[in-house]
């Protein structure tokens, strides 16, 4: 009776590095073949099959990349962990783009290189408890730091393992929504749907963090199929199905990914997304707004600090670097860390490993990251905002997430779930159904703000508009409540473009402050453009008019929202999304109060 093949094969040139990683390994408990070169790898890979591939980027013969390659080629099943020399980010980034699960920096810890192998052996072992068919145990699958109860900062461990695991929410029944949760300050959609009231999010479990963090945990048998996770993702656009695919392409890798687009897209909902089909489902998901973070507390929130390590720190105290061990932190607004934080995150990133504040060492952390961010990046580093290396290191995937605009067949099942959701949460006996007119304005509609003003708009109408049905007149959106046009191209004044004044003015301001060019603007306000502001009133007074045309409301429904928050000003500016002064103006415009 033959013997089952060696679940991993090394292929390293040095002898004495051929044999160190053996001899990790062996002690570890795995079984390993090692052999010098490109040509004997080739060979033992015709003849078997593995678990895992471990190797060198240069080797006498060829590269690390060719070896990857020719495994993506024939369809293997093995994961390749390559091992590249210290400070050579461009070849670790080669490396996962062309499939490697993971990388190595040389000198390779056996500590770090027995916690490779053990995600790799636990991402391609079947079932849901992975960390059960790792020979290396689950522990150091899902967290690789393990503190002794005698140790300094056992006592913190426990008590943020305490915290992240609360008791479950009771169970609700949740239409399927594709927006991330907007109940957290911080969130990237306007929608607010937590995991647990989803399918494919039963068993997350939801614990709030400090300065901007959400923590969101499951247990080991969470790792829910890719379909469920998807399922949120609602759209059956070219582009939303291009999403989709990347995110089943890339999600069982170890590879950074960088999150773009326009605010309100649901960037967070995207790697809400790649953690639930990673072999990481069942670890934390942890969500930090870096912009959410004062400067001087970024070290200390990332990385944890030591008792005594500035005035204040009474007690040790773990970073959501560690908090997200063995599952995934998601860093949104990541253009906003400030570059002295840059170089810090690009070696956490390089090492992984993190130094805590007031820390002597360094501690081995395994987490993976999924950055988000609105703003031009390649920008940011042509002015000298972000570092390039950073950018490089995290922008290994990228994933643009396209704004509602540039899908609008999608938009009648967004609102068609958003209803559903809001209808649920306010107890309502039925979902209100759009007409074709209220379809076609919003389609009209460029949306500057994305899926987060669509489910600010059907907030509000489905406040203002109690019935069966909302009509087109429970929208009221720039360029659809101004005065009738004149007929002719002749009804703009003179000198002017109908699409550059009055409402259509204020959408190509919004559009240019969300990160659209003034090309971009221009043509995504012609649908909906407004006509002139100036237009005369009846005989000749100009006084006639009391709305403005370009009001992003009429009258009499801001001044019922006053009415129903007892005119609590701040309240009613809450609801509709606006800041105070905003709301101050538009009274004194509509002469409300």
């Amino acid at each position: 009776m033959t013997s089952p093949p060696p679940p991993l094969l090394i292929v390293e040139d040095e002898p004495d590095l051929r044999q160190l990683y053996t001899l990790a390994l062996v002690k570890a408990g795995v079984d390993a073949e090692a052999v010098p070169d490109l040509a004997q790898a080739h060979a033992r890979l015709r003849e078997r099959r593995y678990a895992v591939v471990l190797t060198d980027m240069r080797l006498p013969d060829g590269t690390g990349l060719e070896l990857l390659r020719a495994l993506a080629r024939e369809g293997r099943s093995e994961r390749a962990i390559v091992i590249t020399a210290y400070g050579s980010a461009d070849n670790a980034v080669e490396a996962l783009k062309a499939g490697a699960f993971d990388y190595l920096t040389k000198p390779v810890a056996p500590a770090r290189l027995r916690q490779a192998v053990a995600a790799a052996l636990a991402a391609g072992a079947p079932g849901p408890d992975l960390a059960a068919h790792s020979p290396l145990g689950a522990g150091s699958v899902s967290s690789p730091i393990q503190p002794s109860p005698s140790s300094p900062h056992a006592a913190s461990t426990a008590a943020h393992t305490a915290r992240s695991q609360p008791s479950p929410p009771p169970s609700t029944t949740t239409p399927p929504l594709l927006h991330p949760a907007a109940t957290d300050p911080g969130a990237d959609s306007a929608i607010a749907l937590p995991p647990e009231t989803s399918a494919a999010g039963a068993a997350l479990r939801r614990t709030p963090s400090t300065s901007g963090a959400t923590v969101w945990s499951a247990p080991p048998t969470a790792g829910a199929p890719a379909p469920p996770a998807l399922a949120r993702l609602i759209g059956d656009s070219p582009a939303m199905q291009a999403v989709r695919a990347t995110i089943l392409r890339v999600a069982r890798t170890m590879a950074p990914v960088l999150v773009t687009g326009e605010s309100g897209t649901g960037k967070e909902l995207i790697a809400r997304a790649l953690h639930a089909c990673s072999h990481r489902a069942g670890g934390p998901f942890v969500a930090v707004n870096c912009g959410a973070i004062p400067a001087d507390l970024l070290e200390s929130e990332l990385f944890g600090h030591r008792r005594g390590a500035f005035t204040g720190a009474h007690s040790d105290k773990l970073g959501l670097f560690q908090a997200a061990a063995g599952g995934t932190l998601f860093l949104d607004e990541v253009s906003d860390l400030p570059l002295p934080m840059q170089v810090k995150l690009l070696r956490a990133l390089q090492e992984r490993a993190v130094r805590p504040v007031g820390a002597t060492a360094e501690e081995p952390v395994d987490v993976r990251i999924v950055s988000a961010t609105h703003k031009d990046l390649e920008r940011l580093v042509q002015t000298g905002q972000f570092r390039h290396d950073l950018y490089y290191r995290l922008n290994v995937i990228p994933i643009r997430a396209p704004a509602l605009r540039e899908h609008p067949e999608d938009l009648e099942a967004i609102a068609a779930a958003v209803l559903a959701q809001l209808t649920q949460r306010d107890g309502l006996p039925h979902v209100p159904a759009l007409t074709d007119a209220a379809l076609a304005r919003l389609r009209a509609y460029p949306f500057p703000g994305n899926v987060r003003e669509l489910e600010n708009l059907l907030e509000r109408a489905l406040a203002l508009h109690p019935g069966a049905v909302l009509d087109a007149d429970a929208f009221p959106l720039p360029g659809f409540d101004a005065a009738p046009p004149l007929a002719g191209p002749s009804a703009a004044p003179h000198g002017t473009s109908p699409n550059r004044t009055g409402a259509g003015a204020h959408m190509a301001s919004a559009l240019h402050g969300m990160g659209v060019s003034a090309e971009s603007a221009a043509a995504a306000i012609t649908v909906g453009a407004a006509p002139s502001d100036t237009a005369p009133a009846p005989d000749g007074d100009t006084t006639a008019t009391t709305e403005p045309p370009d009001a992003p409301l009429p009258r009499a429904q801001l001044e019922a929202l006053l009415q129903r928050n007892r005119w609590n000003q701040s309240r009613t500016a809450r609801e509709l999304g606006w800041t105070l002064a905003k709301l101050r103006y538009w009274m004194q415009r509509l002469r409300v109060g």
